[in-house]
């Protein structure tokens, strides 16, 4: 196996990287302060290429590695949690058309969502229909040339700001998972109502809503056959928990810079505490669990990449990768004494922001039983 990064994948990186120290890591605390939407970076994130960068060139993406995507993807989420999330979010929506579409439905959506000139939103999730897809009561029935969409979906990111919402609903609601199919919705064409945004721990910025459909849709507005929604979906998750490894190792691979900078400059004793023998091991032991995290995170892209199958190690990735990333952060706030519990420094922000990752794309526990299943059969 082969997962280093290319020099391609490097330069998109760093260029990411460079953006994320400028313009995002100063807003980031007003922005968890105020909690306003972090829209403002969209602009700047399409024209840089960030929107799309889960896309192929054909669509208007821009056709990068999936490892030069894991690297982007770290580098936003080591400058703004709450940036990282509105566009991994987005890119849940578009992979969903990439994967489940046609042509004549890619073009339609593609290329304005990697522009930065529209944005996306992904509801699969429902109040009594979490961890498990196939317990959603979202229905659409076939109404005319098309079908009404009528339920609640819950904890949907970007969902009041989308301009398009992939929407997840059983048309066949006695053929369980098999029975579930997606649609596109424009929100602007009425019959979706939001929530006002949750009063979330952490990822002020990046807003998640509940929403109600009872809307109509055009029959070519399904993404693929009647049934094909559940296998979409989970293709899409597959994607999406490779990006929520890259948060974290991007999240905890800040905290661990500012632990080590900070124990330079703070002194005990005349001492700076890096000096002690203590404290090296913490910075010792944060360092070799993200690496590990981050290398099986690269594993998983690398195999994204491949054409095979890969949805064991992107749920190992996901679940290393946000147990790490808890505990690293942790640790960095310890480091930081008093002052790492003071919102005047990153780590207490850190800690609220990254403790999602255990929740969203599938629990821990659900990655656990994803796993198991996989040595089991």
């Amino acid at each position: 196996m082969n997962f280093q990064p290319d020099p391609d994948a490097i330069a998109v990186a760093g260029s990411v990287a460079r953006f994320a120290e400028a313009s995002l890591k100063p807003r980031a605390q007003a922005i968890d302060e105020t909690g306003i939407f972090v829209a403002e970076h969209i602009p700047a994130l399409g024209e840089l290429g960030v929107m799309g960068m889960n896309l192929p060139e054909r669509w208007g993406g821009a056709g990068v590695s999936p490892i030069a995507l894991y690297l982007a993807v770290e580098a936003l989420a080591g400058g703004c949690g709450s940036t990282v999330s509105m566009v991994t979010a987005n890119y849940l929506a578009t992979d969903s058309i990439l994967l489940g579409g046609d042509d004549a439905i890619r073009e339609r959506y593609l290329p304005e969502a990697a522009a930065g000139r529209s944005l996306g939103a992904f509801a699969l999730t429902e109040p009594r229909a979490g961890s498990n897809p196939a317990d959603m009561s979202t229905r659409a029935v076939r109404e005319g040339e098309g079908y009404r969409i009528t339920g609640v979906k819950h904890f949907i990111s970007n969902a009041a700001y989308a301009d398009f919402i992939v929407v997840f609903a059983k048309t066949d609601p006695a053929a369980g998972y098999k029975g579930i199919s997606a649609f596109i919705v424009e929100p602007r064409h009425g019959g979706v109502e939001t929530s006002a945004p949750e009063k979330t721990m952490g990822l002020r910025g990046g807003h998640v809503f509940a929403v109600a459909f009872d809307c109509w849709v055009p029959e070519h507005n399904r993404l693929g056959p009647e049934g094909s929604g559940f296998r979409t979906a989970m293709h899409v998750l597959d994607n999406g928990r490779i990006e929520v490894s890259a948060m974290c190792t991007g999240m905890a691979g800040a905290a661990l810079d500012a632990a080590v900078s900070w124990s330079k400059i703070r002194q005990v004793d005349g001492h700076p505490i890096a000096e002690f023998q203590g404290l090296q091991w913490m910075l010792a032991d944060m360092a070799t669990e993200l690496e590990a995290a981050r290398l099986m995170g690269l594993r998983a892209a690398s195999l994204r990449g491949s054409g095979k199958r890969y949805s064991r190690e992107a749920s190992m990735a996901k679940f290393l990768a946000s147990e790490t990333a808890g505990a690293v952060i942790d640790r960095a706030l310890q480091i930081h004494g008093g002052y790492g519990y003071s919102r005047d420094m990153p780590l207490e922000r850190l800690a609220r922001d990254v403790r999602i990752m255990r929740i969203y794309e599938g629990s821990s526990e659900i990655q656990r039983n994803i796993i198991a299943r996989t040595l089991l059969a």
